[in-house]
């Protein structure tokens, strides 16, 4: 399974909404699917899900407007 099927795995089971793995540029707070607090959940999912430490002090909401966005971000993290 690759970063990006993960990725979207646990953003669609944090959002309950599957369209979003096959619309990589859908914007997530534009369309409600995202709010502040399941960013928080889905910070604490794929930080689990990646071992990565991902704070709420980092967010960058442009980071994380797209399924796209977030997974070049983990990807990113990862090899840091």
């Amino acid at each position: 399974m690759t970063v990006a099927d993960r990725v979207l795995g646990t953003l669609a089971e944090v959002t309950e909404v599957d369209e979003l793995r096959t619309n990589l540029n859908i914007r997530l707070y534009d369309s409600h699917m995202l709010d502040s607090m399941k960013t928080v959940e889905l910070m604490l999912a794929l930080s689990d899900r990646f071992g990565l430490d991902i704070s709420p002090a980092e967010f960058d909401r442009e980071q994380w407007a797209t399924p796209l966005s977030i997974i070049q971000y983990i990807e990113q993290r990862m090899t840091q």
